[in-house]
Order: structure tokens, then C-alpha cells, then sequence
């Protein structure tokens, strides 16, 4: 099972069928949207990985505002539009406002599983980096502890070494004194 969920937002339902039959045969979770106003409404309320969305729809809410919408709610949503060929250069802008990418109509099905297989590769990828980041902070963070330790360690036992130097050249205990009493500073080591 492919992990992306994608929302398919076109005001067009043969096209919304068509897109929704193909994504569900390779196995993606797919969700649909009649218009702007419902696919704004989902994104609202379930998580979505990817809109692919009409750019030219009815009404005030196109695929721009659906684009923008999604982009001001989760800046990690990939949003692909599909366009007319006489819309390109507005696709083309609308990728400066942060969408993933833009298909042509009539859609081709091969370059659409391409840059999905594409988003997910890179999301994968991403987390991938994400644990390998915590688990790199992880293992600073103990071996930051562990040679905090081992200071702390080395200075009691420089502290006792000192102790045991000062009881050994104390001239005023005798030698069984001086040995009795470096035996008890090496036993609260332990």
C-alpha cells in the first residue's frame, strides 16, 4: 500500500472518477472534492499528503486558492495541478507560490505515478533524516552525560590519589599507620 492519501479536487466528475479509480488501483487512499469549497472543507478536517487539483474550477475558490489554503495550513502538503495548456504559465506561477508540480489535460497516468512515487521517495527519505537527526541527539546527549561522568569520577579519584600521596609522605605516622590508612581511602573508592 502506497502511505500518500491524496485529495483530488475538479469540479469535473469524469475526470474526479477517472483519477480516483487509477490512484486507487495502485493502492493510494483517495479522497474527492467537487469544488474549492469541499476540498478546502477536507483539508480542514483530515490529513491529506497531496492535493492534485484542477486549476481553472467555477466559483471564487480555483486551484490558486486551493493551493495557497493548503500550503497556509501544513507547509509539508505537495500539490500538483492539472491545467489546461493554455493555463501553463499560470501553473508555472503557481509553483512560485510552493506547488510540487503540474500535469498537463489530458492527464497522462505515467508521469502522475512518477511524481507521486517522486513525493513519496522524498517524504521517506525525509523521515528518514528526521530519525537519524533524533537518534544522532540522542547519542550526543549521552555521551555528552557519560564524559560528564567520567570528569566528575576522575577528579574524586585524582582527589583520593592526592590524599593517599599526602598520607604516604607523612613523616609523623609510622609505616603500619601510613599503610592502614591509604588502605582505607582506596576502599571508599568502591
Amino acid at each position: 500500500m502506497n502511505n500518500l492519501t491524496i485529495l483530488v479536487v475538479d469540479d469535473d466528475p469524469v475526470i474526479r472518477k477517472l483519477l480516483e479509480q487509477r490512484l486507487i488501483k495502485e493502492n493510494y487512499e483517495v479522497l474527492l472534492a467537487e469544488d474549492g469549497y469541499v476540498g478546502n472543507e477536507i483539508l480542514s478536517n483530515t490529513h491529506v499528503d497531496v492535493v492534485l487539483t484542477d486549476l481553472m474550477m467555477p466559483g471564487d475558490i480555483g486551484g490558486i486558492e486551493v493551493l495557497e489554503f493548503a500550503k497556509g495550513l501544513e507547509r509539508n502538503i505537495e500539490v500538483i495541478l492539472i491545467t489546461a495548456h493554455s493555463s501553463v504559465d499560470t501553473a508555472v506561477e503557481a509553483m512560485k507560490k510552493g506547488a510540487s508540480d503540474y500535469l498537463e489535460k489530458p492527464i497522462n497516468f505515467t508521469e502522475l505515478f512518477l511524481r507521486l512515487e517522486k513525493i513519496s521517495t522524498m517524504r521517506s527519505l525525509l523521515r528518514s533524516a528526521e530519525d537519524l537527526r533524533q537518534a544522532m541527539d540522542v547519542t550526543e546527549t549521552t555521551a555528552s552525560e557519560t564524559i560528564q561522568n567520567l570528569e566528575v569520577l576522575a577528579d574524586v579519584l585524582q582527589n583520593k590519589i592526592d590524599l593517599i600521596d599526602t598520607i604516604l609522605t607523612n613523616d609523623g605516622l609510622s609505616a603500619d599507620d601510613k599503610v592502614s590508612d591509604a588502605l582505607d581511602v582506596l576502599q571508599e573508592i568502591n
